[in-house]
């Protein structure tokens, strides 16, 4: 079972016992998933369509509970989809519910139906329901949710605001999609929403998730460093066996032959724990700055053997 179904039958379950709160899902679902035409007369619908059975579920529940109508279902299978309609057609409840949603001619929702902050939370469940979809979190972090048009989003983006939600929205195809990619926001949103069991296990993954990075960070930085180390150390062995077979050790101040000692029998440890070696103990500065001093008479060795090379070619070609 996909996320998407477990957030979305655990939302199935969360009726809320205020009237106002119904009535905004209610609205979200027509918004987002819905058709409707009141004529007067005869011929007036409010239809809610989805390849969902839990959200045409979670409508039929919503409307019996707060108009105390049971709509008419209707099944139609095609291929491999099955697609549900969810209908109310009687003129005088269509109009009674038609004015309790408030929807407007483009089919957003009133600001009146939305005032309450737990209308918010109940529009917004909705909105899920009928049109949302939310990613694996083992896979990666991706909440959205598809609007028809630009101020259908727009509205919406409002609403997830008021909740110090951050998102955004794109086109896609022909939809406007309200998205957001941020784990944190993905979290609250469900907190929001009160998919509190699908909220604790998102966590769960999150947390796993961030653990490991963090491991895998520290174990990645490590390697880096034994690499670094590994890679001076091995400059500084060979900067000394030149200074070894081409100048005599003795030559060398003591302090400079005791770290050269020591650098060539320790290849592998730090600079900090070379210093702990030394007697009297130094510090990791004061160890580096031996190192160098060596790599400065390697170096100056290195130049003075290419002069006498080049001196000694130019006598050859005379």
């Amino acid at each position: 079972m996909s996320f998407s179904r477990q957030v979305k039958d655990e939302l199935l379950k969360q009726i809320s016992p205020a009237r106002h709160c119904r009535i905004a899902e209610i609205a979200a679902i027509i918004s987002f998933c819905g058709r409707y035409r009141y004529s007067g007369n005869y011929g007036s619908y409010i239809t809610v369509g989805t390849e969902n059975l839990t959200v045409a579920a979670k409508y039929f529940i919503l409307l019996e509970k707060t108009f105390k109508v049971k709509a008419e279902v209707m099944v139609r299978r095609n291929h491999n989809n099955t697609y549900y309609q969810v209908a109310v057609i009687d003129n005088d409840m269509v109009k009674y519910i038609l004015q309790a949603v408030k929807l407007d001619e483009h089919n957003i929702v009133s600001g009146l139906v939305v005032q309450n902050t737990c209308c918010k939370r109940a529009f917004i469940r909705g909105a899920f329901m009928a049109a949302g979809s939310i990613t694996d979190p083992a896979k990666s972090y991706h909440f959205e949710i598809a609007a028809e048009d630009e101020k259908k989003a727009e509205r919406l983006k409002d609403i997830l605001n008021a909740f110090n939600i951050g998102c955004r929205y794109t086109m896609r195809k022909k939809n406007y999609v309200v998205y957001i990619k941020e784990g944190a926001q993905i979290a609250d949103i469900l907190s929001v929403m009160e998919a509190h069991v699908a909220l604790m296990s998102f966590e769960n993954i999150r947390i796993y998730k961030e653990m490991r990075n963090s491991v895998n960070r520290k174990v990645n930085c490590e390697a880096a460093n034994i690499s670094k180390t590994t890679g001076a150390a091995h400059r500084q062995i060979q900067d000394i066996m030149y200074i070894r077979d081409n100048m005599n050790f003795e030559n060398l101040p003591e302090h400079l032959q005791e770290v050269a000692r020591m650098r060539t029998m320790y290849a592998d440890v730090s600079l900090k724990e070379l210093g702990e070696m030394l007697h009297p103990p130094l510090g990791k500065s004061g160890v580096n700055h031996r190192l160098r001093k060596l790599s400065e008479i390697a170096d100056n060795l290195r130049r003075q053997k290419e002069e006498k090379n080049d001196i000694k070619n130019n006598q050859c070609k005379h």
